[in-house]
């Protein structure tokens, strides 16, 4: 699947959000290009396999941002990330309920809690499988 667009897109560069202020004027820019045919994957959920429409997109953003204000409790936003701040085509979300933790043994990558894009999505969780130490522990348990 690495020749996926979608994986080259989702593995490719982005730009974190970093301070709130930067993430809503993000909001306004994306709102300018609501129609340019937006998927909204809820990671975890079955990929949906049409785009939503600019008024679906343009109700998504307000909920998403009071989402965010509401459970990253921090003086920074940093958990939305952008392959372009101004034109963009592909943005990760993080759940807040979710970051993972930099200090722990590594147990893999955390995968966002949603993404946009305007490239159809894929099974994310299907596409970027748990790390070896986690399967070995499961095939431990629950032997061939």
């Amino acid at each position: 699947m690495s020749d996926n667009p979608y994986m080259i897109a989702y593995k490719g560069y982005f730009r974190s959000l970093l301070r709130w202020e930067e993430l809503d004027a993000f909001w306004l820019r994306l709102q300018e290009h609501a129609d340019a045919g937006w998927y909204i994957y809820a990671v975890g959920e079955a990929p949906p396999s049409e785009p939503v429409s600019g008024e679906k997109l343009r109700g998504f953003i307000p909920e998403i941002d009071a989402l965010l204000h509401k459970d990253h409790d921090e003086d920074y936003c940093g958990i939305v990330y952008a392959d372009n701040v101004d034109d963009p085509h592909f943005i990760k979300i993080y759940d807040p309920n979710n970051l993972g933790s930099s200090c722990g043994p590594g147990f893999g990558e955390v995968l966002p809690g949603w993404v946009l894009s305007t490239i159809p999505p894929v099974d994310l969780q299907a596409a970027i499988p748990p790390p070896g130490n986690r399967r070995r522990w499961w095939q431990r348990l629950f032997p061939g």
